[in-house]
């Protein structure tokens, strides 16, 4: 855990930004996998993280702007608990450790809770994406499930997102330690990918390297030599000469703050000349956005600097043609790169994105732009000192919207079908580095993986 005063200060914070009413932040519970006793692994919301800090199940904080408290509510354990679990902190001793004066059984949220809305009291609370939290606050307030999403608090989301978009040194310090645990990850991968090994042993030996360094992978691996399917949790090839290998994936530090990083490498060390003609637009739109990301720049511009390395790239290669600024205008270059160029991380791989994606990446000034591809860019707004996101440009080749666009008869001003379609079976690249955004530019989070086509021969080679 960090400081006491990390979280008091967060709370603070919040208070100067929401003036009137109640916050209520239900922490997560044990949720079953297949009977009451065996339950997933234990993960804890990450805004109920952010303000309170303690990672256990059965608590709940609340932040009364009216009065200025900070209350928790939660049990102490039971001699039951106790035979299972050995000796527990109570209450107190756990809410001392977050800098919360006042405790209340768990039983006695729904009166608290009830007595602020007979006095007229708003009461704020963020988006909630578990059943078993939405049934409960049902409980709780009396708002039934079906009701809650349109009744949330935007004007908390928008203070939670405000405070929680500009990492502190501490989220840095945390976020370094998750980069260091998908360096080692990544470049454990990039070794065993040899012919006739399996999908599903890499994946399980680099989900290990998670396990056993930090908390839990930050999301499911993806991992696949089929890397024209942008999130590939299928795990069930063998390894091809031939092919490429695509692995995305990332952990948590043990406060819970996440890696995310993609490389894609030459199943057996070495790139053939296709692969490296791909490979090497991918990296140069992957640098050139990065030597972009700088505070006062919109991602939304930078994207589209991204796509347009792409569009020149595979120009060159003979793949698109015609003038490169109308293709990328029109959306042409989306048939090879029809996701967005990268996403906020923190807490969250895609950081807060269950409070809701525009609040997060957008925002009054900009907003998305609604084409096949670019919808799909996650962060657009200005860049700001203190914000943390991915750079993932990427180039695929996808057998059905290849085949749609060309019935379509789609953008045939500026993509060459026929050589495209030499391609068909090639895969997909992907290269993605975590960013900071810094007060004159940009710094990689953690050491950068090897990415060049010769760190990754020679890598791959030892």
């Amino acid at each position: 855990m960090f400081k006491p005063e990390v979280y008091k200060q967060r709370r603070e914070a919040l208070k100067a930004k929401v003036n009137n009413g109640i916050a209520v932040f239900l922490g997560n519970d044990e949720s079953p996998m297949n009977y009451p006793a065996n339950t997933f692994h234990f993960r804890q919301d990450s805004t109920f993280l952010y303000f309170f800090g303690l990672d256990l199940p059965g608590l709940a904080g609340v932040i009364d702007f009216d009065e200025g408290r900070d209350i928790l509510f939660g049990n102490d354990v039971e001699i039951d608990d106790i035979i299972w679990m050995g000796p527990q902190p109570s209450m107190k001793d756990n809410a001392a450790k977050v800098a919360v004066e006042t405790t209340y059984p768990f039983g006695e949220l729904a009166g608290y809770i009830e007595k602020a809305r007979s006095q007229g009291r708003k009461i704020h609370y963020l988006p909630m994406y578990r059943g078993e939290t939405k049934i409960l606050f049902e409980q709780l307030t009396g708002i039934r499930v079906g009701e809650q999403a349109g009744n949330v608090s935007v004007d908390l989301i928008k203070a939670v997102v405000s405070l929680r978009n500009i990492k502190d040194e501490y989220e840095i310090a945390e976020l370094e330690k998750a980069a260091a645990v998908g360096y080692e990850m990544h470049v454990t991968a990039m070794k065993m990918a040899m012919p006739g090994e399996s999908e599903r042993k890499i994946a399980g030996v680099i989900e290990g390297i998670a396990l056993s360094r930090g908390a839990m992978v930050s999301f499911p691996i993806i991992l696949s030599q089929n890397g024209e399917t942008l999130h590939n949790h299928d795990h069930s090839q063998i390894l091809q000469e031939g092919r490429m290998m695509i692995t995305d994936a990332g952990a948590e530090s043990l406060l819970h703050y996440a890696s995310d990083f993609t490389r894609t490498v030459p199943v057996g060390g070495k790139f053939n000349q296709r692969q490296r003609d791909v490979y090497q637009i991918v990296l140069d739109a992957n640098n050139a956005a990065t030597d972009a990301i700088k505070p006062g720049v919109t991602y939304q511009s930078i994207h589209l600097l991204a796509a347009g390395v792409i569009a020149s790239g595979l120009k060159d290669l003979g793949l698109m043609k015609g003038n490169v600024d109308d293709a990328v205008q029109n959306g042409a270059h989306a048939l090879f790169f029809p996701h967005g160029l990268g996403h906020m991380m923190g807490m969250d791989v895609h950081d807060m994105e269950g409070l809701g994606e525009d609040f997060v990446g957008y925002d009054d000034e900009v907003k998305r732009i609604q084409q096949f591809g670019t919808a799909y860019l996650r962060l657009g707004r200005k860049l700001e000192k203190g914000f943390v996101l991915t750079n993932e440009p990427g180039i695929y080749f996808i057998p059905a919207l290849f085949e749609m666009w060309r019935k379509e008869g789609k953008f045939t001003d500026f993509i060459n079908y026929d050589k495209v379609e030499e391609y068909i079976g090639f895969g997909g690249i992907r290269l993605e580095d975590d960013i900071l955004v810094t007060e004159t530019g940009s710094k990689l989070i953690g050491k950068r993986i090897p990415i060049t086509i010769d760190e990754i021969e020679e890598t791959m080679k030892g």
